[in-house]
């Protein structure tokens, strides 16, 4: 693939990212008389949806991960590479890696997925950091394992009570989940175990600068999971504009105008994402445009102007939804939708090969759904009879069937299953470990 393809070699398809769109669109190919190369900058495909589980040492990392090699090694017309690209030479068909290494092809999807977004001040992150990746995942969980190990041995009631103050911002799904679950810890997974504290007695605060939680679903759902969250003991304070975070806490901008500063010393950041830095430029290789979330604007039919041979997917895509009769509609930026975009964009490739029009994009809503908590969530899906809508127990049934249909290979839904079964009887986490260790109380714990 490093070298030009001559004239006996079949098409060459570089994929960039085996996230769900990725992933999605490598499988469609499969007989297709093409050669596929996978690049992605990790040797692992993640199921996201369950990263904040990991975080919150419900899960281990394998239950959620599977080896990009493992998936494909059944699919012989795809070839995986471990690499970053940053580079992508539209003209000349050409992407390279981080290391120079040059990857030319004849059709190209890029589906490179999203990064954090904290509006022009990066400097929070090493204070508040988010949760994208398996990495992010472990640092976070060392945080929050950590923080009770730090209130312990914390003899100033005032430094003690900043450890046990948690504070989650963005009331987004993983928001919602992350302070729902970490509420759940504190209250049922930890009380017993320390001598000094009464792990119960954490505060779980969770910030959104909007009027509601949830606000992609309808107000009675996004009031229903406000209800349960506080059912929890989870503090929720909407309209709550984060001004401020160092290693001492963070100030909000409160609604009355005044602003209140909030000690804790572990804060996790749900709030925003932006687009990979490849969407901004593979548009200015390719002369396209991008909206202000760095997402490359796409076509009908998810490829670039004047580079069809060039589909952008996912979280990298500011896609449209082409419903004959009805407006088009902005595909939303969640896991349906890039598994639904990475078989178009195969589809197509397809059809180009074989010189038939390609096909606008159609966006299948299924709905939303989000888990709070032990025994609470909320479900909003779409069906022919109009919107179904529930909450509490019944609908974290179905979260949680749901989540495990959707794993990657029957052992991840085995060990989920498993895993989930001995956390809900017993109230335990066993994925508490910690590596990285530092002396409790540093500012950087």
């Amino acid at each position: 693939m490093a070298e030009s393809p001559d004239n006996n070699q079949r098409p060459q398809v570089l994929i960039i990212g085996c996230g769900f769109g990725g992933l999605e669109a490598a499988r469609a190919l499969r007989q297709a008389d093409v050669d596929v190369t996978l690049v992605d900058k990790s040797n692992h495909h993640l199921f996201q949806p369950l990263l904040y589980q990991v975080a919150t040492a419900g899960l281990s990392a394998p239950a959620i991960a599977a080896p990009v090699r493992f998936l494909f090694r059944n699919q012989p017309n795809v070839t995986s590479l471990l690499g970053e690209v940053v580079e992508i030479d539209a003209p000349t068909r050409t992407a390279r890696l981080k290391d120079g290494t040059p990857l030319r092809y004849d059709h190209l999807v890029v589906a490179a997925g999203a990064t954090h977004s904290y509006f022009g001040r990066d400097e929070w992150a090493v204070h508040a950091p988010g949760l994208k990746t398996l990495d992010d995942a472990f640092e976070i969980r060392r945080r929050i394992l950590l923080a009770f190990e730090a209130a312990e041995r914390e003899s100033d009631p005032v430094r003690q009570a900043a450890w046990l103050t948690f504070v989650v911002i963005g009331a987004g799904p993983t928001g919602v989940e992350m302070a729902g679950t970490m509420a759940e810890i504190a209250k049922h997974t930890l009380p017993g175990e320390f001598r000094r504290i009464d792990p119960s007695s954490a505060r779980i605060l969770l910030l959104e600068g909007g009027p509601r939680v949830l606000q992609a679903m309808p107000d009675t759902l996004s009031a229903s999971a406000q209800r349960q969250l506080e059912s929890l003991g989870v503090e929720v304070r909407t309209g709550a504009r984060v001004v401020a975070i160092d290693a001492e806490g963070l100030e909000v901008a409160q609604p009355d105008g005044s602003n209140a500063r909030i000690a804790s010393k572990c804060v996790v950041w749900a709030a925003g994402v932006a687009a990979s830095p490849l969407g901004r430029q593979l548009a200015a290789s390719a002369g396209a445009e991008t909206d202000r979330a760095g997402r490359v604007v796409v076509q009908p039919d998810l490829s670039l102007p004047g580079h069809p041979e060039i589909s952008v997917i996912g979280d990298l895509a500011a896609a449209q939804s082409h419903v004959p009769g009805r407006e088009p509609r902005p595909v939303p930026g969640v896991s349906p939708g890039a598994k639904q975009m990475g078989r178009a964009a195969a589809a197509n490739i397809v059809r180009r090969l074989r010189g038939e029009a390609t096909v606008p994009f159609r966006y299948a809503d299924y709905g939303n759904l989000a888990t709070i908590g032990r025994n609470s969530a909320v479900v909003d899906l779409t069906s022919p009879m109009g919107p179904i809508r529930f909450s509490g127990f019944l609908a974290w049934l179905f979260w949680l069937f749901a989540h495990i249909y959707f794993l990657i290979g029957f052992r991840n839904r085995a060990v989920v299953l498993i895993d989930w079964a001995s956390a809900y009887w017993s109230s335990q986490r066993y994925a508490r470990v910690v590596t990285d260790i530092q002396e409790p109380g540093k500012a950087d714990v």
